[in-house]
């Protein structure tokens, strides 16, 4: 860990990290940090068509996300004098988190810049494991940049969230516990921001076992890994527009960016509805809280995006910290697009004594009504009858049009417009 500015060049994987790295990493993590479950998904596997699915949950994780294991290892080597004049670092979140409960169990004073971006919750978080919080920059390479700054002018030691050996050693221990507890494991999907997670784990992975396929997963509007490999030289995108802020970064570095090409099989992308969907999918069948970035890579399995037709699939939910509105409204979401999901647009007779029907109709046939409320008046509207808009869910697409159908049916309610394609 340093300061510096990265320089440009590209060193070789064996140079960053090896497994030797890792497997010491795990020795100075042993009391540190949770070996998390990995939990094994029918569901998943059957709309995969994967002989298997087994969940590894970094979401469940101290801080609620895999990043407490680099920052740890990172930290933990620090020298004494380097310890008492403090850490500073950047983040978008998770990384915050594990640097600041870091410094709480090393004794390290911690400074974190955040891009304004950052969910509340987890500046919150951060500042409560004990560390001082600045928000500075729309996105995360101003806000690293300031990090730097800051560094150079304290004398400070910057932990990166990524670009980093020990960094990427500490990550790496999740491949260690993820071949455990699966050992017939033939592919693993890793969300990549800034590429230290994938680095280990493919360190790991690639070592132990060459043919297990090690597969990266970014959203459409952060895809910036599969460019660098295609061109064998790092890309960097001039902005970034995802609902996945954790993996919102515009680049791999150095040294990522030389483990990524040498040990990572293939990058793939998925969609901000692909991601919503694995959110409310992970929710509803696997009890499981993940943030959008932490979905990515269940969001590659059931979008198709990687074929794994018969294989043992190793899929890391990197993360929890999920904004619980922004949560409630990606599971809204993915729902819609399952076609579980719509809003309509009512006429009705009578205000607001027949709602009571209204409502005990969507019931008896099966569906839940989330939404129910008096709409503004519109031209178009029947000046004899009160627009009310509602949202319901249902088993399915077909189910909720049967359910409007019904509705339509009722004396004194017309269904007038509803977000179904049909």
């Amino acid at each position: 860990m340093s300061s510096e500015r990265t320089t440009g060049e590209v060193p070789t994987a064996a140079d960053i990290v090896t497994i030797a790295d890792v497997e010491a990493a795990r020795d100075r993590l042993e009391d540190a940090v949770h070996r998390t479950p990995l939990d094994r998904s029918t569901t998943f596997a059957e709309r995969s068509g994967a002989a298997s699915v087994g969940l590894k949950l970094e979401n469940v994780q101290r801080t609620g996300s895999f990043k407490i294991r680099g920052a740890y290892n990172a930290m933990a080597q620090l020298s004494p004098e380097e310890r008492e004049r403090g850490v500073v670092a950047s983040s978008a979140g998770n990384h915050a988190q594990g640097v600041a409960l870091a410094g709480r169990l090393l004794d390290i004073d911690t400074t974190i810049v955040v891009p304004k971006v950052t969910p509340a919750a987890k500046i919150e978080a951060t500042r409560g494991y004990g560390a001082e919080v600045i928000v500075e920059g729309d996105i995360y390479e101003r806000s690293y940049e300031y990090a730097l700054d800051l560094a150079d002018e304290g004398d400070l030691s910057f932990v990166h969230p990524f670009n980093d050996g020990a960094i990427i050693a500490g990550q790496g221990t999740v491949g260690l516990e993820l071949l455990e507890q699966y050992p017939e494991l033939d592919t693993v999907l890793v969300a990549i921001g800034g590429g230290g997670l994938i680095s280990g784990i493919a360190t790991v992975l690639k070592e132990r076992d060459p043919d297990i396929r090690v597969v990266g997963v970014q959203p459409e509007g952060a895809f910036h890994a599969k460019p660098s490999l295609d061109r064998d030289a790092i890309h960097e995108l001039p902005d970034v527009d995802t609902v996945a802020e954790g993996i919102a970064d515009t680049r791999l570095l150095e040294k990522t960016f030389a483990v990524v090409r040498e040990r990572v099989d293939d990058v793939v992308s998925v969609s901000d509805r692909e991601l919503s969907v694995a959110v409310a999918l992970l929710a509803e069948r696997a009890k499981t809280v993940a943030e959008s970035a932490g979905a990515a890579p269940l969001a590659a399995l059931l979008s198709g995006a990687v074929d794994v037709d018969g294989e043992h699939v190793g899929v890391v939910i990197s993360g929890g910290n999920a904004n619980l509105t922004e949560h409630g409204e990606l599971v809204r979401t993915g729902l819609a697009e399952l076609g579980r999901y719509a809003d309509a647009r009512l006429a009705v007779d009578d205000w607001p004594t027949g709602l009571g029907a209204l409502s005990e109709t969507i019931e008896e046939n099966g569906a839940e009504l989330d939404v129910l409320e008096r709409a503004r008046r519109t031209a178009e509207d029947d000046p004899n009858r009160t627009p009310v808009s509602i949202s319901l869910t249902g088993s399915g697409p077909e189910h909720v049009g049967e359910v409007l159908d019904v509705l339509d049916a009722l004396d004194g309610v017309a269904v007038v417009a509803d977000s179904l394609d049909r």
